[in-house]
């Protein structure tokens, strides 16, 4: 049915008709004349097709145009987000896409080592940090209580990475926060995103030794929480809050 409708019936009928006219013609049944008339008639049909029909292309031409402007008006109305929510399922791949984007120094601030115990992890989250050369340093600033997973668990596999230098002694503070983030420039800005993640249900899962996140939150470079995050690690690194040891 479709295909019926979109049939050109105006080209048809005209074809139709000077067939039927030059047929008549052979057959000597009109005259000559009456067949240029016939053909004449056609024409100015044709003409008449044509002309509405470039009508309705300026109409629709028109109303495309006004369509993108207003499309163009919406979205340079919209504001960006300014933090996107990142669940189980994408964690570690955002996770490891946001090591492998970092540029300069790098901060992980009150991250459960934990979770780097596998070596599975430390190769998905820590290593694509390491192996970075657009990274320059790392530095962990975690809470004293952390000290022995530090060297038990982390230690090693940072000897066994050939970058492995590029990660500074931590920076060993008595930590009253209940939040965790990454701080890094990225390649495509520039500017400093963070990955934030917050102690507690419904953000962490509970496992035998320890909470670790189930989500976290990818705080763009406009967001005015980068600019906090920032302030509240330095409080930590420089202020003498805590203490740093090497490795």
């Amino acid at each position: 049915m479709k295909r019926i409708f979109r049939v050109d019936w105006d080209v048809i009928a005209g074809i139709l008709a000077a067939v039927l006219a030059l047929v008549l013609h052979l057959l000597h049944v009109v005259e000559v004349s009456v067949l240029l008339a016939i053909v004449l008639v056609l024409q100015s049909l044709l003409l008449i097709r044509d002309l509405r029909r470039e009508d309705q292309i300026d109409r629709t031409v028109s109303l495309a145009e006004r369509t993108e402007m207003a499309v163009k008006s919406i979205q340079s109305s919209l504001s960006p987000p300014e933090v996107l929510v990142i669940g189980p399922r994408r964690l570690r791949a955002e996770t490891e896409l946001f090591a492998r984007r970092a540029r300069g120094d790098m901060i992980w601030f009150n991250v459960c080592l934990l979770m780097f115990k596998p070596q599975s992890l430390f190769d998905t989250l820590l290593r694509p940090a390491i192996e970075n050369p657009l990274v320059t340093s790392i530095q962990f600033i975690c809470d004293e209580s952390e000290k022995a997973r530090w060297h038990d668990d982390v230690v090693p596999k940072l000897n066994a990475c050939a970058n492995g230098g590029k990660v500074r002694s931590p920076r060993w503070c008595s930590l009253r926060e209940s939040v965790s983030f990454i701080l890094a420039d990225t390649e495509e800005t520039g500017k400093t995103e963070a990955l934030l993640s917050f102690w507690g249900e419904p953000f962490m899962a509970r496992s035998v030794e320890k909470d670790v996140p189930r989500y976290v939150f990818h705080v763009q470079a406009h967001s005015e929480l980068v600019t906090r995050l920032s302030e509240l690690e330095r409080s930590y690194r420089f202020t003498g809050v805590g203490t740093g040891e090497e490795r």
